[in-house]
């Protein structure tokens, strides 16, 4: 009896737990402080993983970071290889899945937040080796999969609505995000920008909580916040804001350059006889000189950062360093080693910075602004133009400086720099790669609906269809007026040839022995069944049409869809999307 009682009364609580999430802004919020505190938890193991491994195979000191080393044997370097190899040979694995992995990015703009924790453990043990090795790639993507899939794992149990999943993605970004660099601001502004794609009411409250319960977590394991070194005192003037604003400019071309070089480093490389598993071992023996030259291009580049700006450098050195890094990072990810460049491009960016800062003052005479603080800069602006989140970046500097002055400089490097890459280029680095792959995703903004909501799903089955070769008489006999309004023609092999209106073959000068396919509109006009809503409008502006027939890849005569439905489920589509946005909690 209680065998049967007890799973009765466990689904009767799971059901009135899922109610009240689905019902309550208040259960809601309190979800989304479970995926942050998770997510903060999953960062800490990450980073912690990731250390470890780098001081096994590099022997670390304690409170060394591998970018700050002075020196290193190639004997050392030989890890890189061996590292790539791991990663060649899970990345082969991978290819069973048949797609590319998901990211949360992907995930939000056409899944409705549905990500896959097998895609996920994938993502996060390339990453872990990747770096954990030495390539010049962040951890950073590997936090936010984890975080995020988090809270698309919680939201898919718990059944919730397409738009909540989206928002408790992006929760466990922000709580990934924050624990890593303490800085729950920028991992609320990081979820918004990047992986939930706007700034929302509905978002609002659970992407904070979650970015504040991910900093809580890593306060709690004793991990310091992200601290920057900043000017002891900063003057800014009102010429100062076009000084960084001619800052965020050069970042933003760099920013550009470098998503060019390692979108055309990764084309050539697959074009190339070289094995899917053989590719980052090749990136590895590549990377060994450059890291003979420097160490500093090895890894995020942590250790690099905080030494380059408290040492002050000739610029050629910084120079050389830029490109150095830039080529690192554009072999590691071309090669492919797996991670992000969020942390690799705030190197860069404080590189740009320190050498815009030098070169001015050699141009000028005088040091026209502070090198510490055009370094800072420099680092949110370039780092803005490739991630593409520019509040995202303010945030960090603000949290790691505590420098509201500075952080106002800054805001103009980043406005500049993030709305010239959008200008110039369109697309941040991760939308770049899915556009690479044939995706027409420029942020996480959900448009997955769109693809949803195609042909197929509108048609309406079962039209009549007549051949093409039918004379007038037999089609008048076989449809009368008034027993509808077209027929779809088919040729004798049964393929898509037309559609005709019924009333137009009585007309005057129809003659009884006139071909129907003489008549026929649209003969080379039709719809794939996967078509989504948008290209379907666009077709029946194009055809000024009233109805267009979907066929599928043979030919084959599906169905028929007419405009005037379309645009009325478009309507009912984009107004439910709208409602969304704003707040409310719309039933699916």
């Amino acid at each position: 009896m209680s065998s049967t009682a007890s799973p009765s009364r466990l689904h009767l609580a799971f059901q009135g737990l899922r109610l009240r999430l689905r019902g309550s802004d208040l259960w809601f919020i309190a979800l989304a402080l479970v995926v942050g505190l998770i997510a903060g938890g999953l960062t800490l193991l990450q980073a912690g993983l990731a250390r470890t491994l780098q001081t096994a195979l590099y022997g670390l000191d304690e409170g060394m970071r591998l970018s700050s080393l002075p020196a290193l044997t190639w004997t050392a370097l030989l890890v890189l290889p061996l590292g790539g190899l791991v990663v060649g040979l899970v990345s082969l694995a991978a290819t069973r899945l048949k797609r590319p992995l998901l990211d949360a990015v992907e995930a939000n703009a056409l899944h409705g937040g549905r990500m896959s924790m097998r895609d996920n453990l994938i993502v996060l043990t390339q990453t872990l080796v990747s770096n954990g090795c030495g390539a010049s790639v962040g951890l950073e993507a590997s936090y936010t999969q984890m975080g995020a899939g988090s809270g698309s794992q919680l939201g898919r149990v718990m059944r919730l609505r397409r738009n909540d999943v989206r928002i408790l993605v992006g929760a466990g970004a922000a709580g990934a995000i924050a624990a890593a660099f303490g800085a729950p601001l920028a991992g609320a502004f990081y979820a918004f920008e990047i992986v939930i794609g706007a700034y929302t009411p509905a978002a609002l409250a659970p992407v904070a909580v979650a970015a504040l319960a991910g900093d809580f977590v890593a306060d709690q394991a004793g991990v310091d916040a992200y601290l920057l070194p900043a000017a002891s005192t900063i003057d800014v003037r009102a010429a100062d804001y076009a000084i960084y604003g001619l800052l965020g400019c050069c970042c933003a071309m760099v920013g550009i350059v470098v998503m060019r070089l390692i979108a055309s480093i990764e084309g050539t490389v697959k074009r190339s006889p070289l094995p899917l598993w053989g590719r980052p071992v090749v990136g590895g023996l590549l990377l060994i000189p450059l890291a003979l030259a420097s160490p500093q291009v090895l890894s995020s580049g942590h250790g690099a950062l905080h030494l380059d700006l408290t040492t002050h450098l000739p610029l050629i050195w910084i120079g050389g360093l830029l490109t150095l890094k830039c080529l690192a990072s554009g072999i590691s990810l071309g090669f492919g080693f797996r991670g992000g460049l969020f942390f690799a491009s705030l190197f860069m960016g404080t590189l740009v910075g320190t050498l815009f800062a030098g070169l001015l003052a050699m141009a000028t005479g005088v040091p026209v602004v502070d090198a510490t603080s055009a370094a800072l800069a420099g680092m949110a602006a370039l780092a803005a133009a490739v991630v593409g989140a520019p509040m995202t970046m303010a945030m960090l500097v603000l949290e790691g400086t505590h420098d509201f002055l500075l952080t106002s400089v800054v805001m103009s490097a980043v406005l500049v720099s993030s709305t010239l890459v959008r200008q110039w280029f369109g697309y941040s680095f991760s939308t770049w790669r899915m556009h690479l792959r044939g995706e027409t995703i420029k942020s996480a903004r959900d448009i997955g609906w769109v693809h949803n909501l195609n042909a197929g799903r509108m048609m309406r089955k079962g039209v009549a269809t007549a051949p093409a070769d039918l004379d007038a008489a037999a089609f008048r006999q076989r449809f009368p007026l008034g027993s509808g309004s077209r027929v779809i023609l088919i040729d004798s092999e049964g393929h898509y040839a037309g559609i005709v209106q019924i009333p137009r073959l009585f007309g005057d000068g129809v003659k009884p022995e006139d071909v129907v396919g003489t008549f026929a509109e649209n003969r080379d006009v039709a719809l794939a069944a996967s078509a989504d809503v948008v290209t379907v409008m666009q077709r029946f502006d194009q055809t000024q049409a009233d109805e267009l027939a979907v066929v599928a890849d043979d030919g084959q005569v599906l169905g028929v869809v007419s405009e005037a439905f379309v645009r009325k489920r478009y309507a009912e589509e984009l107004d439910k999307r709208q409602r969304e946005m704003m707040g409310e909690r719309v039933d699916e």
